[in-house]
């Protein structure tokens, strides 16, 4: 039996493939907080400095948004009897992919894209 030789390590990224998946870890990462995110990160953050940075982003991003996620479903069932408290969940998921499209129009770009409202940043 022959041995197969181990791949070979992957090339850095063209930019266009840097800006796609920047852009895809962003969008991505809206509708499915923290795995969008975190999929493209680990994928790409070897390759380029750019999926990298932006990949974090949206992973901190992504964090911040289950956070808030979870906070409102608990105020969603406390407050049970009210239907107002229903809509923050909702309110919080449409947030995310608003501006998981913004951020990735920007990534398209190739701007870095910081999001205003992230206050915990736990990947450096």
């Amino acid at each position: 039996m022959t041995e197969t030789p181990p791949p070979a390590p992957a090339g850095p990224m063209s930019e266009t493939e840097e800006r796609n998946q920047a852009k895809l870890a962003h969008i991505l990462n809206g509708f499915f907080p923290l795995i969008g995110g975190l999929i493209f990160w680990l994928m790409g953050k070897d390759r380029s400095r750019f999926v990298d940075d932006q990949g974090k982003e949206a992973v901190n991003f992504g964090i911040n948004l289950a956070i808030a996620q979870v906070i409102a479903w608990i105020l969603a069932s406390v407050l049970f009897f009210l239907i107002i408290p229903l809509l923050f969940p909702l309110a919080i998921w449409i947030y995310g992919v608003i501006m998981g499209f913004q951020a990735g129009g920007r990534a398209e770009k190739g701007e870095s894209y910081r999001y205003s409202i992230c206050p915990l940043r736990l990947i450096k």
